[in-house]
């Protein structure tokens, strides 16, 4: 079983976006924010857990330190690993960064005294940093999220940060906290001031910073349980008029789409427990629905042999609509929820083969793989005539290019909501992702198009500019073999590349956190297999495999607590529906 990356609240999920794809990469020409589709978390299922106790037990003994000194190690190798796992990209100068900021926060951090929402200020910090690592931000922005946990402790100051850190990181743990106060630049929160508010963010923040403080908005969002029902309102209020939208409007959509969840379901619980509970329904033997049909298209088009002859991968994603949007669609339109024909959507994305037909460009060949797709999928499921629409015959001004059709999925007698597929090529879909930057910028209160395209090249520029600063060497050693994951930490505390770690950078590393020196040595004494005063690569590992086995379990334990939570709530929310559900169906028809 494996989780989303954003999906912290299984019960409160928003997008089931995923992707099956022939090949293992995909390609886009924007900046690392914008890359935005959810990854899976890397947690893995319980057997695979299981597997991983069997295969520990050969060991001696869990080698993990009791010492104060000795658990802070703990803590600051796994964190580092959890973080840099999820980067698809980290230069040495970023993993130095992210090491310093962990280095520094983690003592502060684990001897404050628990948040107000019943989380240690370490969790916290860490929940927001995978949130920012999950959307593949740079090691700054991480180290930003991470650092603002201990500045509001008030434990160190912007100018200790830009000393120990680096400026960067300073600049937008400031930008960050400038932001803070947005909401209550004007008197009343309309829809005109909202629109001002956002507007103001994005001429005048720095785009990154903008990005942490929705990182910051949406932990606090998945944790306002602690909070009076009037205080979770107006925090609410504020995510769905301003933050949400800044978050489309920046390129994060999937974190838009979840903060407008978590929104709707503190301001309209009961509407937001009808409109659930109907998209559950559509699951089949626990399994969604859409993962369903989203395997069934894959298998069909990757049969075909004329498709197969056009293209050279072929890749299927998939997305319920949220719950926000789907009420949005039931009341604006007054529709049936039958007849809302996108609360299931696919995207068949297509990469054609370079001279895939005679006298064919790519662009032909790609257009005409678009047209078998079409036809392949009018073979499975019944398609509604009127809502098919030929943006690839007839692009859209903005040159947008994509085949659009509805399709009647209903299957032994049972009902489904009409789903959307769309059909284009990997170039259509680049293009497609590109030009959401000017219309979400437009979407979020820039009237003027022409300023919303300029504004839009401005962040694409920063974003460029704080990859060059922090771009560095490639990773590999001096065989020109690439580091492993794991191999990052070693080199880290290895700091005269001698190829082991002594027993004065072991204690260096455990005084820079805060504990006394001694606790190295006793360290030393449990890793040191071989007892020759030093940890090699190969003792480094070990340990290493140990902390994240126990890293495993806890992770395990956390997220079956979760489950468990969310399904005995549903249960005791289930004879709520039975009440509201009828009135609720009622103004829907009428």
């Amino acid at each position: 079983m494996e989780l989303l990356r954003l999906h912290l609240h299984p019960a409160r999920d928003v997008p089931v976006h995923s992707c099956l794809s022939n090949s293992t990469s995909t390609s886009s020409l924007l900046p690392t924010y914008h890359l935005l589709s959810l990854r899976r978390r890397r947690f893995p299922p319980p057997e695979a857990c299981s597997a991983d106790v069997d295969a520990a037990l050969p060991l001696p003994s869990i080698a993990v330190p009791e010492h104060a000194g000795g658990k802070m190690v703990v803590e600051l190798i796994g964190a580092f690993n959890e973080l840099t796992e999820r980067m698809n990209v980290l230069s040495t100068s970023s993993s130095r960064v992210l090491f310093k900021s962990l280095k520094l926060s983690i003592p502060i951090l684990q001897n404050c005294p628990l948040s107000p929402d019943g989380r240690s200020p370490l969790s916290k910090a860490l929940s927001v940093a995978i949130v920012l690592a999950d959307l593949q931000m740079d090691a700054e922005v991480i180290s930003a999220g991470i650092l603002r946990e201990v500045f509001e402790a008030g434990e160190v100051t912007i100018h200790e940060i830009r000393n120990q850190i680096g400026t960067g990181t300073a600049h937008l743990l400031h930008e960050s906290l400038r932001l803070k106060n947005i909401p209550y630049r004007v008197d009343v929160l309309d829809d005109d001031n909202a629109a001002a508010l956002r507007k103001f963010c994005l001429i005048y923040y720095d785009i990154r910073a903008l990005i942490l403080d929705l990182a910051l908005k949406l932990d606090m969002m998945r944790h306002l349980d602690y909070l009076p029902r009037y205080k979770q309102q107006i925090l609410s209020l504020e995510v769905m008029k301003i933050y949400a939208p800044l978050a489309h409007a920046v390129g994060t959509n999937h974190l838009s789409l979840e903060l407008e969840d978590l929104s709707f379901q503190y301001l309209f619980p009961y509407s937001y427990l009808y409109v659930d509970t109907w998209l559950q329904s559509h699951e089949t033997g626990g399994r969604s629905i859409i993962d369903i049909y989203r395997e069934e298209l894959f298998q069909a088009l990757k049969a075909d042999t004329l498709l197969t002859a056009l293209v050279d991968d072929i890749s299927v994603e998939g997305r319920y609509k949220s719950r926000y949007s789907t009420m949005k669609k039931l009341l604006k339109d007054g529709r049936k929820p039958e007849d809302v024909n996108d609360v299931l959507g696919l995207r068949v994305i297509l990469n054609p083969k370079p001279g895939a037909g005679a006298g064919d460009s790519a662009s032909e060949a790609g257009e005409r793989a678009c047209y078998r797709a079409h036809q392949i999928i009018q073979s499975m499921w019944k398609e509604i005539p009127h809502r098919t629409k030929d943006y690839i015959a007839s692009p859209k001004p903005n040159g947008y290019k994509s085949l659009h059709m509805a399709v009647d999925a209903s299957d032994n007698g049972r009902t489904r909501p009409l789903m959307e597929i769309q059909i284009r090529t990997t170039q259509m879909d680049r293009l497609a992702v590109g030009g959401t930057a000017s219309h979400s910028l437009y979407k979020a209160g820039l009237t003027d198009p022409v300023e919303a395209r300029r504004l839009k090249t401005i962040m694409l520029a920063a974003a460029e500019l704080a990859a060059l600063r922090l771009k560095d060497l490639p990773n590999t050693n001096h065989k020109g073999i690439e580091i492993d994951q794991r191999d990052r930490v070693f080199r880290l505390l290895d700091k005269n590349g001698d190829g082991k770690i002594s027993i004065e950078e072991l204690t260096e590393v455990i005084e820079e956190l805060g504990a006394p020196g001694e606790d190295a040595r006793e360290m030393m004494q449990l890793l040191d297999s071989n007892s020759d005063g030093s940890l090699s690569s190969d003792e480094f590992h070990m340990f290493q495999k140990q902390v994240e086995l126990v890293r495993c379990l806890e992770a395990r334990d956390d997220q079956y607590k979760k489950l468990l939570n969310d399904k005995l709530h549903m249960a005791d929310d289930s004879g709520l529906i039975h009440v509201y559900s009828k009135e609720f169906g009622n103004r829907l028809a009428s």
